[in-house]
């Protein structure tokens, strides 16, 4: 095996979440030497990719642009030739995967939640239609792979060291896109991605005004409120309660869920908390397959016992 390349993704000055997770899933598969590849100034922050063997620094800026980042990782990838190219299945990891892939004639593989390497050839594990459907795929390298967020542990690969450096020119492109500015969404009022305990509301709890049940709960338990996304498309919470693939991924110490069915789009989204209970009537509820604990109740008589005893 020839070695991975690990295509790096930052955003306003920071290696995202996803970067770590890539190079904790490089470094499970044995395949050899793991090439880091950052753009612009980020190879300042190299110190962090202590996992990656050489990190490649790609001399553009830092602000996003398909076109250019594209055109470095393809320069990567032909100075390194890597067997495996990660590159994250994201909505910029979108913009660079396609063209990369086509560029250089490269298989590419998306929504991968697992890679397995079996000397000669990768097993890539695919979820499709929010989960609903996981697909093998049997390929050999190079291949480029389109990793999903929360599929492998970050804390794993976010390890200090002192990887050796290189550096590429990002070839000049007469493309058309140009970066502008990066418009941020409002800031929530809570950050549910760093709560300890989360009590999350679904569609069971019936209507907007008995989301108060939850929150005297959550206020017993210093907890915050979050949501699935029928809530959110209803109108009755802010979109950055949301737990979920479309929402955020979050990891408490305890999850707590009143009324949620557990779709698939949710689970993805909570399935790594430390500890799950879940208050459903339905014992046939698929959130009760990742609960460690649950309870088949009436969540509103079990929140009042629940808040009776805290009292």
């Amino acid at each position: 095996m020839a070695g991975t390349l690990v295509v790096c993704e930052h955003l306003a000055g920071k290696f995202s979440d996803i970067t770590f997770e890539m190079l904790d899933l490089a470094n499970s598969l044995g395949t050899g030497e793991i090439n880091a590849l950052t753009f612009g100034s980020m190879a300042e922050n190299a110190g962090e990719l202590g996992i990656a063997n050489k990190v490649i620094s790609a001399s553009c800026s830092n602000d996003f642009n398909p076109e250019t980042y594209s055109a470095a990782t393809v320069a990567a990838i032909e100075s390194t030739s890597p067997d495996l190219i990660l590159i994250a299945s994201t909505s910029m990891g979108y913009d660079l995967a396609n063209p990369v892939a086509a560029s250089l004639d490269l298989p590419l593989v998306a929504y991968c939640t697992g890679i397995q390497n079996n000397g000669e050839d990768f097993v890539c594990t695919s979820s499709l239609y929010g989960g609903k459907m996981n697909v093998s795929s049997k390929v050999s390298g190079p291949v480029v792979a389109m990793v999903l967020s929360g599929t492998h542990d970050a804390d794993s690969g976010r390890r200090e060291g002192a990887p050796s450096m290189s550096e590429i020119a990002a070839p000049a492109t007469d493309g058309k896109i140009r970066f502008k500015r990066l418009i941020e969404p409002e800031p929530g009022d809570v950050d549910i991605t760093q709560s300890e305990i989360l009590i999350a509301v679904g569609r069971g709890i019936g209507s907007k005004d008995d989301i108060e049940v939850a929150e005297e709960l959550a206020e017993l338990l210093n907890a915050d409120i979050a949501c699935s996304r029928p809530l959110v498309d209803a109108g009755w919470m802010e979109k950055s309660r949301q737990v979920g693939k479309s929402g955020f991924k979050v990891k408490p110490k305890l999850y707590i869920t009143l009324g949620i069915s557990g779709a698939p789009e949710h689970i993805e989204g909570m399935k790594d908390s430390a500890t799950i209970i879940a208050i459903n009537s339905d014992e046939n509820a698929p959130i009760f397959d990742v609960a460690h604990y649950g309870v088949v109740e009436d969540l509103f008589e079990v929140c009042e016992e629940l808040i009776e005893e805290l009292e």
